[in-house]
């Protein structure tokens, strides 16, 4: 797993912060689950647990689940009375059924493998309910990843708290798990007029096709409800609605 959720997870948290717009991202998502009528949610990836609140606070059912111990830690400390649990979305069982399962902030991009994507997809069907709602978003191949060919350099700004941070994000094609690509990053601090280097991550991400997305789901016997074409912060995103057969 990527270096900034473990390692790096304050400066996620922080960055994260201007990068995405929660109230946003809550008022989206929250929207397809009354439009399917689903009361309460299971988040895969949930990390620093920032969705969480607006859920709960809305009076939805809220568990959040991540495979990163610290981002787990920072999410519990935040907020105690919010059910956080560690655990792989590839492989785990929830002590019930949930009506809805959402895997936002593209984060099946880190299920490398198809072997990955399929196991995800199989424990997302297991863990909920009849029709319950499978809910993500991925970055869409066919816009992404062509302009990759001779490599892209990025630099992604924010602030917290007071403090301002840079990030220089190196992205090449990689092409060995599927349309992946290698992103390398380097994380700044301001200190007086100067940056200064706190950080690094080398990591691998996966984007997809829609018909890769759709034979995966129909694989694990889920329906495609609604494709819906919503670009993020830096990439071209597809968010998949499915159901439970």
């Amino acid at each position: 797993m990527s270096n900034l959720y473990h390692q790096l997870a304050p400066v996620y948290e922080a960055m994260y912060q201007t990068f995405m717009d929660y109230p946003r991202e809550f008022a989206f998502y929250s929207s397809i689950l009354r439009q399917y009528q689903k009361k309460n949610l299971l988040e895969l990836g949930c990390g620093t647990g920032n969705l969480a609140p607006y859920f709960t606070e809305a009076g939805f059912g809220y568990q959040g689940l991540d495979l990163s111990e610290e981002m787990i830690s920072l999410a519990r400390k935040k907020y105690p009375q919010i059910d956080f649990s560690l655990g792989d979305m590839r492989r785990f069982t929830s002590p019930s059924p949930s009506e809805s399962i959402l895997i936002p902030g593209r984060s099946i991009s880190y299920l490398l493998t198809n072997a990955d994507v399929n196991a995800t997809f199989a424990t997302a069907y297991s863990n909920l309910k009849d029709k319950g709602i499978f809910c993500f978003d991925f970055i869409d191949a066919q816009r992404f990843i062509p302009p990759l060919a001779n490599g892209k350099t990025v630099f992604h700004e924010a602030s917290s708290e007071g403090v301002f941070y840079q990030r220089e994000s190196h992205w090449s094609l990689n092409l060995v798990h599927g349309m992946d690509f290698r992103w390398v990053s380097v994380y700044y601090q301001k200190a007086g007029d100067e940056w200064q280097k706190i950080g690094a991550d080398d990591t691998v991400i996966r984007a997809f096709t829609r018909a890769e997305i759709e034979i995966f789901l129909a694989i694990n016997n889920f329906q495609v409800q609604e494709v819906i074409d919503r670009p993020s912060y830096a990439f071209p995103t597809y968010v998949v609605v499915a159901q439970r057969r």
